[in-house]
């Protein structure tokens, strides 16, 4: 009887948040079906180096042939379940899909898997995967910042209350904090990009054998060093498609390692993606926190519920799914810290369990919280009156200092119309928290004959015009979107269109 599917536990990460396109990288089919490729690079290098030799080629250009028919194909779901049989069998899941691919590849068998250890085929399918996974994280930061950058381009000069501590500060506007948002994530792309085009050159094991040393390859190629250079850049070319005159990219592949490639290069791309999600996490709370303000609003459906008891209520629920993504991504990245602490001599098996966890779900949360920004972020609403109302309940308090310095300049004395001004700020303040009523510090100043000289500039065209005193936030706005965005558009292109990023959930 075949198991209902409700029946067991799934990962909410594929069943709710996760894209397709990040969920199919990191399928197994993917894995099984790259790790097909490293056999058929090996045994085609193998062919190359030895093809001209005294005793023939170790691999046989009809061994090649057929192994290379049966990778083009793809990977089948029989075979994958064949090798899942043999790996309850033989318990160990490389030799299962080396036996696996043998049985359809009868004429090839006796040279699967030559001279290799299972790290040789597993590190270097990481870096394939890896670089795959940081290009489509690299794709949705760029739409997300995008998205960022039309929304600040849009709200550049909507004046609105800065924050210090949580607490009033000066002036700036919608657009300019946006423009932080999506600067900050652009400091993150920089370091995913260079991440990526690195990948998976920096993070290379090549083939290097059971403790690196390359013992067995030196052995299968009769002493001849020579002979193994020649063959592990002939296995990189081919399977990074690499011409051979382009092959001394691969000098910065890792040429001492033990088992397996240092595990220090987890932390580095767990760190970068952490990063990434601590950038989210603060600006999903950003939002959130003007969402209560009744400020700025995240989409909303027609049809979406914000509470099951109270139906008035539009909770920003993406921002808080991003916060609860974005902490999971955070928290993951002390894994490769212990894991490459605890990496005993040339290795330990500890290593694999924790990484099949740690890397695949780490890519996976932040792939969900991109989409869930980049739809926010898209569909954002500002509520004009309410951050107006807002800062200018405020600004009167804010605008202190400039009246104080045109009454100077009116005949004032600056210590007394100081102190006037402080009283009156206080009482004023008294009046607003614990009367409940709205601040009328401007009023009290314009009935104090101290202030009669600067009477006529405490109106809204005057002193008292939010625009006075955002600074240079509107033309910083116009910079990020000259900086950042033209530049990202053109290297992005049409990648920056594509609409499957949307939410699943």
């Amino acid at each position: 009887m075949t198991a209902s599917p409700n029946d067991t536990y799934t990962s909410p990460l594929a069943s709710r948040n996760a894209s397709p396109e990040m969920l199919k990288i990191w399928s197994p089919r993917h894995k099984f079906q790259t790790w097909r490729r490293i056999w058929l690079a090996i045994a085609e290098a193998q062919h190359e180096v030895t093809k001209d030799g005294p005793g023939g080629p170790l691999v046989t250009a009809e061994q090649v042939g057929e192994l290379r028919a049966v990778v083009d194909r793809g990977i089948t779901d029989a075979e994958i379940a064949r090798a899942g049989e043999l790996e309850r069998e033989l318990r160990h899941d490389v030799m299962s899909h080396v036996h696996a691919l043998g049985e359809v590849c009868p004429q090839a068998k006796p040279i699967i898997h030559l001279g290799c250890t299972s790290q040789d085929v597993v590190c270097n399918a990481d870096n394939l995967v890896w670089a795959d996974a940081m290009h489509q994280i690299s794709i949705k930061l760029a739409q997300t910042i995008d998205a960022l950058g039309g929304f600040a381009s849009g709200n550049s000069a909507v004046p609105t209350l800065g924050f210090t501590h949580y607490q009033t500060a000066q002036p700036t506007t919608v657009g300019k904090r946006c423009a932080q948002w999506g600067w900050d994530l652009s400091l993150c792309l920089d370091r995913i990009e260079q991440a990526w085009s690195s990948l998976p050159f920096d993070a290379l094991r090549g083939m290097k054998g059971a403790t690196g040393t390359q013992a067995s390859f030196l052995k299968l190629f009769d002493d001849r060093s020579e002979v193994v250079d020649a063959f592990e850049l002939s296995f990189f070319g081919r399977l990074y498609g690499v011409a051979e005159e382009d092959d001394e990219q691969f000098d910065i592949s890792h040429p001492f390692v033990g088992q397996t490639y240092p595990r220090v290069v987890d932390t580095f791309i767990l760190a970068d993606l952490a990063s990434t999600a601590a950038v989210l996490h603060k600006i999903a709370t950003d939002i959130r926190l003007l969402s209560n303000r009744k400020e700025i609003d995240e989409p909303f459906g027609d049809k979406q519920i914000g509470s099951s008891a109270m139906p008035y209520k539009r909770n920003p629920m993406r921002c808080e799914r991003i916060c609860g993504l974005t902490r999971f991504v955070m928290n993951l990245v002390g894994n490769a810290y212990d894991t490459a602490a605890t990496q005993w001599l040339e290795r330990t098996l500890d290593d694999s369990s924790n990484r099949r966890l740690s890397l695949p779900e780490a890519f996976l949360a932040l792939d969900g919280a991109l989409d869930l920004m980049h739809n926010v972020a898209s569909g954002l609403v500002v509520h004009e009156a309410m951050v107006k109302k807002n800062l200018m309940a405020e600004l009167p308090f804010l605008a202190t200092e400039n009246i104080l310095m045109e009454a100077v300049k009116a005949g004032g004395d600056r210590q007394d119309l100081h102190e006037r001004i402080r009283v009156h700020s206080q009482e004023a303040g008294h009046r607003v928290k614990h009367l409940g009523e709205e601040n009328d510090l401007i009023e009290r100043l314009r009935s104090d004959p101290a202030f009669g000289a600067v009477h006529h500039l405490l109106t809204e065209d005057e002193l008292l015009d939010p625009m006075k005193y955002v600074g240079r936030a509107p033309e910083q706005v116009d910079r990020f979107v000259k900086e950042v965005i033209e530049p990202l558009r053109e290297n992005y292109g049409d990648e920056l269109g594509d609409t499957s990023s949307e939410p699943r959930v």
